[in-house]
């Protein structure tokens, strides 16, 4: 085994990672510590110290990944979010750049490439943005039509709520999350135009628990279909394993057979 190997087993292994893990929760912690002024007053200098300390393990991981799998590296999504998050708290945070001083805090999500459950519910995410992009173009299309109606219906009476287009649909945004919708907007519009609840009703029904209810359905049907998958691979290993155990536990007894042959051969002469 090369020394790139030696060192990509030993980044990799179970101990280190657990380090890696431990030190994100305490930079999470201490970079939490530091939005208090008065502990900052008191321990600035000692948050600094760790939050630093915590930042060369991290640039030393980096560079060991880098060194033991070379261009391989960047292959990997996770690989290259963990070098971008990293790379940023290098860049100095001074002038122009101040605000990615507040961007530290992202090192805190390398809690998410760490941990392998965490990292399925992404990936599960990132694998429904198609379906999720399909229902949210649909909802669009339905925000945009019940807007043109709900300006041109009530927009009269109740221009800070269906004054335009924009100021519709914030509105009915705000509708379908349920936030005040009965007592601050809807029984307001009912005292002017008594059946309004004939617009509100079949929107909050269409909108809020159906439209939502379809975003979780993709969501929760992704997660499966990968975890099926991921079951279908460890399943197929598992049979090529033992199809190649099986080849060679035949191969070894034909060997056999054939010393046992030989020496009864050997015997009879």
């Amino acid at each position: 085994m090369s020394s790139r190997e030696r060192i990509g087993a030993w980044i990799e292994s179970d101990p280190v990672q657990r380090v890696i893990i431990s030190l994100i929760a305490l930079n999470a912690m201490t970079l939490g510590l530091q939005t208090s002024p008065a502990l900052v007053a008191d321990f600035g200098g000692a948050l600094h110290l760790i939050d630093q300390a915590v930042l060369a393990v991290f640039v030393v991981e980096i560079l060991l990944k880098l060194y033991a799998r070379g261009a391989r590296f960047f292959a990997s999504g996770w690989n290259l979010f963990d070098f971008t998050v990293v790379a940023i708290a290098l860049v100095p945070a001074s002038g122009p750049l101040a605000v990615l001083r507040a961007l530290r805090v992202l090192r805190v999500l390398r809690l998410i490439s760490m941990a392998p459950r965490l990292r399925f519910v992404v990936e599960a995410l990132l694998k429904a943005l198609p379906g999720i992009s399909s229902i949210a173009l649909l909802m669009l299309i339905l925000f945009y039509v019940f807007a043109v109606m709900a300006t041109g219906l009530f927009g009269e009476r109740f221009p800070e709520w269906f004054g335009g287009l924009g100021a519709s649909m914030y509105t009915l945004f705000q509708v379908m999350t349920l936030e005040s919708w009965s007592m601050g907007i809807v029984r307001p519009v009912m005292a002017a135009y008594p059946l309004a609840w004939l617009f509100f009703i079949p929107f909050i029904l269409i909108a809020t628990f159906t439209m939502l209810n379809l975003f979780i359905g993709i969501i929760v049907d992704t997660m499966q279909t990968l975890h099926d998958a991921q079951h279908q691979g460890t399943r197929d290993e598992l049979e090529r394993s033992m199809h190649r155990d099986n080849a060679q536990l035949e191969h070894e007894l034909q060997a056999l057979r054939v010393e046992v042959r030989a020496l009864r051969e050997a015997l009879r002469r």
